[in-house]
């Protein structure tokens, strides 16, 4: 066992008694050292619960004679951070987290860990950290939130975010915004629907590093203590195996993990944390992989949101092992999943306990909510590396587009510019040195796209970044434009007034210019240069193009 580096041998007497200053007896000493990795903290709502989740999962490991060690990251909400300068610090944490988990693992040569996570960029954290260690490792995601309720409806964060548009827009009473603002939210968990946290938890089971049925698994529900009390029992297991992330965790699985995503019409973000983690598994998986498998993986789950279902619905569907069973004809079902089965023989296994749910929230691939997957890759002379768009969240009248140019540089100038109604029907926003060297951190867009869709605009007005979208953005907005502004990208050289075209089907985006326009523009072009210290200035400098994962270099 790696740990026997810090307790075997008689010159190891004082790390092992450093060890029983915490309390360890001699009779642990000979057993595996797990690490649980816990994200819990008192300020983020999908992980205000993760102090039990951990207490399960190390009663597991104790049942299978393992011995626990608990040590915590950090985290960020993206709900919270957003709007303001707080986000350009969300996507830069990603790293941050894989960072100190590997600094901790391999500082105390730790024989296993379970990761217990919940939230955007600590899930992805997380799992690059395993690819990078290589050691046993099995991840608990800390499950959704139940939707609230208003006016006997169903609502979630997003509802407060296109209310604030529409309080703006006076379709909305300041006290009917309030009650949502003090309702949609129930507790406990990651946003309702099908955004960014709730994507990843799918991503991770998809790979085969979560036990199945844990993604959808709700934050409180007794089912995500069961899991987090196996995934403990099956570490000890993992450890005795030697069944680490890279011997199970392939290219293929990545495919797998893509095509579920195109399937549950899941985050944009997914563009640059898929490519991230596989980076971490010495693997390379480029933008043009989502846009392949995109034109052969039908979106057969209609979920906020795009669509009108909430990870509830999902859950009581059979969530993600229902819809790979659906898949499975075009799945690479011969990976293998961290409970030591196949993903083929983990959907063959699987019981649907509601049939009339799951058989009216899941379509076949035969006949698919769309025939196309639900993110597109679109290119052009306004994004020559690339941009990303969650073509399912777009209504069929803005899958082609084009408009004058609304030209901001910051998300701030833009949002007032949208709660003040100077933009119309028509327009095109673009919002530029947002990405992850001009902002730097490439923070989320959801306050103006929440206040464009509040205000009765989604339909009519598209917006285009090389800033990043939360999973909760819907309609035509179009993020990490590749190359940025900041690095000399076309997105810099656009005019206010410049005609934009937009041909979602096409995978096209283009500013209506001449190259020779472009090219002259160009050659008198400085970027804009936003303050930026500590932390995030040092981000700048390592941070690579959101086309490449937005990966340190």
């Amino acid at each position: 066992m790696r740990s026997d580096k810090t307790k075997k041998g008689f010159e190891r007497a004082p790390n092992r008694s450093l060890l029983k200053a915490t309390g360890l007896t001699d009779d642990e000493m000979d057993k595996p050292f797990i690490a649980v990795v816990n994200s819990w903290n008192e300020l983020i709502p999908g992980h205000i619960h993760l102090d039990k989740v951990a207490e399960a999962v190390k009663a597991g490991i104790r049942m299978a004679g393992g011995v626990p060690f608990e040590f915590h990251t950090i985290g960020i909400c993206d709900g919270i951070a957003m709007g303001h300068e707080g986000m350009s610090y969300s996507l830069p944490s990603r790293e941050a987290i894989e960072d100190s988990i590997e600094l901790v693992l391999q500082g105390h040569q730790l024989d296993g860990m379970v990761m217990i996570t919940a939230c955007d960029k600590i899930t992805p954290g997380h799992l690059m950290a395993s690819g990078n260690l290589d050691i046993p490792t099995i991840v608990v995601t800390g499950g959704p939130m139940n939707p609230g309720y208003v006016d006997d409806e169903p609502r979630d964060l997003i509802s407060v975010f296109e209310g604030v548009g529409e309080c703006q827009n006076e379709s909305v009473s300041e006290d009917k915004l309030k009650i949502l603002e003090d309702c949609c939210c129930s507790g406990a968990g990651s946003c309702a629907g099908m955004y960014t946290a709730n994507t990843m938890a799918c991503m991770t089971e998809a790979l085969g590093m979560s036990l199945p049925g844990c993604a959808t698994a709700h934050a409180v529900d007794a089912k995500k203590f069961r899991i987090a009390k196996e995934s403990g029992r099956r570490i000890v297991e993992m450890v005795d195996l030697n069944l680490t992330p890279r011997s199970m965790v392939t290219l293929e699985s990545f495919e797998n993990a893509i095509m579920v995503d195109l399937a549950i019409g899941g985050s944009t973000n997914t563009t640059l944390h898929l490519p991230a983690i596989a980076h971490a598994f010495g693997l390379t998986l480029s933008l043009d992989t989502f846009d392949r498998l995109s034109k052969t993986t039908p979106h057969l789950i209609s979920l906020k949101p795009g669509g009108v279902n909430y990870m509830l619905d999902f859950e009581r569907a059979g969530g993600i092992q229902a819809i790979m069973q659906r898949m499975k004809s075009i799945l690479n079902t011969g990976q293998m999943t961290v409970n030591g089965k196949t993903i083929g023989e983990n959907i063959d296994d699987l019981v649907i306990i509601n049939p009339k749910t799951n058989s009216n929230i899941i379509s076949t691939l035969d006949d698919p909510i769309h025939k196309e997957g639900g993110i597109a890759i679109l290119k052009g002379n306004l994004a020559p590396d690339g941009s990303v768009v969650k073509q399912a969240a777009v209504d069929s009248k803005m899958i082609q587009h084009s408009g004058p140019a609304r030209v901001f540089n910051s998300e701030e100038a833009a949002m007032e510019a949208i709660l003040a109604k100077e933009v119309v029907s028509g327009d095109v926003v673009v919002i530029r040195y947002e990405g992850p060297k001009g902002g730097p951190g490439m923070r989320e867009m959801l306050s103006p796209t929440s206040a464009i869709a509040g205000m009765g605009l989604i339909d009519s007005v598209a917006l285009i970044t090389d800033g990043r979208f939360s999973g909760g953005t819907r309609g035509p907005c179009i993020g990490h434009i590749s190359p940025e502004a900041y690095e000399g990208g076309p997105i810099g050289l656009v005019n206010e007034g410049d005609v934009i075209e937009i041909d979602i089907p096409a995978r096209q985006i283009n500013v209506k210019l001449s190259d020779e326009e472009l090219e002259e523009r160009k050659s008198s072009f400085v970027p804009l240069e936003k303050h930026a210290t500590g932390y995030l200035a040092r981000y700048r400098r390592f941070v690579s193009s959101a086309s490449k994962g937005a990966i340190i270099e």
